[in-house]
């Protein structure tokens, strides 16, 4: 199940939390609360590494994991890509279909985990997942679910927080143990796939917003080759 918000669409058709939503509910409920409590979370600019790393590609279909407030699917879309976002937090995908009603940009928003929507197999020319919070499963799930997206040809783009892989449960309960990291996700390539980029390397980072203080990233850009 997915929602449909494209560019000028009325305040009504943005989905609520529980409107469509397919995964589960604590973490639904644990990112809305993060979205709730201030009025902007992220900086609203897109994502260094993205606006670095896709120069010189041809704008097509692209999926972006955890779009959050939609400042990376708005941009893309501003570039002529066919952008489907997904996000768990029912408050970010209000805002970020706001965001792309004010640009005057359609989007296709789908309000779901990335394991549990249904997305059309390996038909996305570029997969971009900047910093995304997957949750690691005994089957690797997640990290299939982004490879399986990918159509021959195209790109998939991972990038995160340099570090935090190796870092030890914090008091609050984050254990990055929990979490995918991009060298799980090479771990499961075969010969479909060629390594175009990964490396750690200094984080281009928009001013303002939650994970600004983050001094580098890691990134993984792969194509697969069929």
């Amino acid at each position: 199940m997915t929602d449909n918000i494209a560019a000028g669409s009325p305040a009504s058709d943005i989905p609520s939390p529980a409107d469509g939503y397919v995964g589960d509910p604590a973490v639904r409920a644990e990112w809305d609360n993060r979205y709730a409590d201030r009025p902007q979370l992220w900086s609203g600019r897109p994502n260094g590494a993205l606006v670095a790393e896709i120069d010189g590609l041809i704008p097509g279909r692209v999926l972006d994991v955890g779009c959050g407030e939609g400042a990376d699917a708005v941009w893309l879309a501003r570039g002529g890509w066919d952008v489907t976002a997904i996000e768990v937090s029912g408050v970010a995908l209000e805002r970020a279909a706001g965001h792309a009603r004010d640009a005057g940009v359609a989007v296709h928003w789908v309000h779901a985990a990335l394991t549990e929507a249904t997305l059309p197999p390996a038909s996305f020319d570029l997969v971009s997942a900047q910093y995304p919070a997957l949750l690691r499963t005994p089957d690797a799930a997640a990290e299939r679910a982004l490879l399986a997206a990918v159509a021959p040809g195209g790109v998939l783009l991972l990038v995160h927080h340099a570090g935090m892989d190796t870092q030890q449960a914090h008091d609050n309960g984050f254990d990055p143990a929990d979490y995918v990291w991009p060298s799980m996700v090479a771990d499961l390539l075969d010969d479909d796939w060629e390594v175009e980029v990964d490396e750690q390397r200094p984080r281009v980072a928009p001013e303002g917003g939650a994970g600004a203080h983050h001094a580098d990233d890691l990134v993984l850009r792969v194509r697969r080759l069929r």
